[in-house]
């Protein structure tokens, strides 16, 4: 845990940066207001699923009972009429954004404490700002960039959707990447690391 100690404040830094970024991208600019749209007859979908008595969840329709009916008959037939997919249901009172920010915020900080970590490891008494930046952005675009491709692999996320969030991701891992190069420990400041 020494690298808490030399990298403390990048990692919350780039944390704080990255959710400022995000912020912006998803409040003040527009290309995220495509990304969902309003259902047709909200009302009367909403009515139905109070009056079955779905809660909050993750849903897969239509699902059968058993694996092994995937493939039956009746199955496909459903498949094939429609309509299908995943839905997500909150809790009444809906979407809680100030608890989704402070999850954000962090996932940022996560984020930024494991590509710390990794660059850390990787480079020991190195203080080179191209590796630096290098390690830690590839670390941080795994999560922000490549983490959420798989929305479109198994949910069905339209993939303009899913590139929209990638772009973003490259950018945060651009940002953390900067901040970490910008202050790493120097050799000097840096003697009880490792060599590599």
């Amino acid at each position: 845990m020494a690298f808490l100690t030399e990298l403390w404040l990048p990692i919350l830094l780039a944390s704080v940066i990255v959710f400022i970024a995000s912020s912006v991208f998803h409040m003040a600019l527009p290309h995220h207001r495509s990304d969902v749209k309003k259902m047709p007859n909200e009302e009367q979908v909403t009515d139905a699923l109070r009056a079955a008595g779905v809660g909050a969840g993750a849903y897969m329709f239509p699902m059968p009972d058993n694996p092994k009916d995937c493939h039956t008959p009746e199955m496909q037939e459903k498949m094939k009429q429609g309509p299908s997919g995943w839905i997500t249901l909150f809790p009444p009172g809906g979407f809680k954004f100030g608890q989704s920010l402070v999850q954000w915020f962090g996932l940022t900080i996560v984020v930024s404490l494991f590509a710390g970590y990794i660059a850390w490891e990787s480079l020991g008494a190195s203080n080179d700002y191209l590796r630096v930046f290098q390690i830690t952005g590839a670390a941080a675009f795994l999560v922000y960039g490549v983490g959420n491709i798989h929305d479109s692999i198994w949910k069905g996320q339209p993939w303009i959707v899913t590139a929209k969030f990638t772009a973003d991701g490259l950018v945060y891992a651009l940002l953390t990447a900067g901040v970490f190069g910008w202050l790493w420990p120097s050799i000097e400041a840096a003697a009880g690391l490792p060599t590599p």
